[in-house]
């Protein structure tokens, strides 16, 4: 792995994962649409590492949902790359929560892909748009990154 890979903020909470045959389409290169399946895969995995759990969204009967997304795909990656998606959470108040990721490539530390998410809370059941839990604004608060507005 090239150790020259350089994040856009400190300390991200990094998910490995290599590019498989699944992941390929007609243009030889990752499909678009993998990329949003791991931008679930790292945020879930950030957010699973920090204690909050699906099983912790259904028992207060809470959960983020997506509001936007907002892509860029800088370069393309091929079968048997492998890519370390970072994410961290930028921004929270009490009813939305930020996040940004960056994907880099290990072989030669290039930044492959950035991605940021606005998600919003809603009640599960009623999916409405809801004040966030105080156990979902402490846990996720404590994991901004350094400078991160909070509300």
């Amino acid at each position: 792995m090239n150790t020259t890979a350089s994040w856009d903020h400190e300390r991200p909470h990094i998910l490995r994962m290599n590019v498989q045959a699944q992941h390929i389409d007609l243009m030889q290169h990752t499909n678009n649409v993998n990329y949003l399946q791991w931008l679930e895969n790292v945020a879930w995995d950030h957010s699973e590492k920090l204690g909050l759990t699906p099983l912790h969204y259904q028992a207060c009967g809470h959960g983020l949902v997506v509001r936007q997304h907002e892509l860029n795909y800088l370069a393309a990656t091929r079968l048997g790359d492998e890519l370390l998606l970072g994410t961290w959470i930028t921004q929270i108040d009490k009813l939305s929560l930020y996040r940004q990721f960056q994907f880099i490539r290990a072989g030669d530390g290039q930044t492959v892909f950035r991605a940021r998410t606005h998600y919003v809370c809603v009640d599960i059941a009623q999916g409405r748009v809801k004040r966030m839990p105080l156990e979902f604004t402490q846990t996720y608060s404590a994991a901004l990154v350094a400078g991160g507005p909070s509300a």
